[in-house]
């Protein structure tokens, strides 16, 4: 294999192990929310060193390989798509940090009303599939499944726009658990982040695999919607 091929095999999988470490911060902030944990919300912040060890670590490699090599098509964009997305996994590494702030805040678990009328959980759940599928979209080069992971966005968007009239009517029924509500709320507003974040990434493995730029093509369709 030749020697660059051999580096690039290696800023994989330094992403790739970087990918595992924020999914395991995203998935354990799903737990700590739903049991009010607040030893684990604690163990997620102090685990977001690592995230942003692995971050300067990546940001490293790829300007050592601009250094050594001069890559060209694919190899470039391969490179530039990886300083993308190692950028966008430090900020949902952030985003999960933010999570369990917010769940710090809780003395007990969500009652569950408030999490059925905000649909949190589900909307959790549905983020932290997309960016399990989008590290498959990336391990496996494919645009096409990068291409869904789009569109799944919009379910989260909906979820977000909604949350706010959700949550104002709850506190108004229930003033004594408005530091709960707003303690959701935030988590929800966290949440849609890392579905817009996951997005970014799938952009990046589309311009990495097809050289085409669909950033500016999905914010033309957010603002019809």
């Amino acid at each position: 294999m030749p020697h660059i091929d051999v580096e690039l095999e290696k800023l994989k999988t330094k992403l790739l192990e970087m990918w595992d470490l924020v999914e395991y911060q995203l998935q354990s902030g799903h737990d700590a929310m739903l049991q009010a944990d607040q030893e684990l919300a604690k163990q997620i912040i102090k685990r977001d060193r690592k995230v942003n060890q692995f971050d300067v670590k990546i940001d490293r490699m790829c300007e050592n390989f601009f250094a050594l090599f001069t890559p060209v098509a694919v190899d470039l964009r391969m490179v530039l798509a990886v300083l993308k997305i190692n950028a966008n996994l430090e900020r949902i590494g952030d985003t999960a940090e933010g999570i369990a702030r917010f769940v710090k805040k809780l003395d007990a678990p969500v009652s569950e009303p408030l999490l059925e009328m905000t649909k949190v959980v589900p909307m959790y759940e549905e983020a932290i599939a997309m960016f399990a599928d989008c590290r498959v979209a990336f391990k496996t080069n494919d645009p096409v499944l990068a291409k869904t992971l789009i569109k799944r966005d919009r379910a989260l968007d909906k979820i977000y726009r909604k949350s706010d009239t959700i949550v104002t009517k709850f506190m108004a029924d229930n003033p004594e658990k408005i530091s709960e509500a707003l303690a959701v709320l935030s988590i929800i507003k966290k949440v849609e982040r890392v579905g817009d974040q996951v997005t970014n990434i799938a952009e990046e493995i589309i311009f990495y695999r097809e050289a085409k730029v669909v950033k500016h093509k999905q914010d033309k369709k957010k603002k019809k919607d």
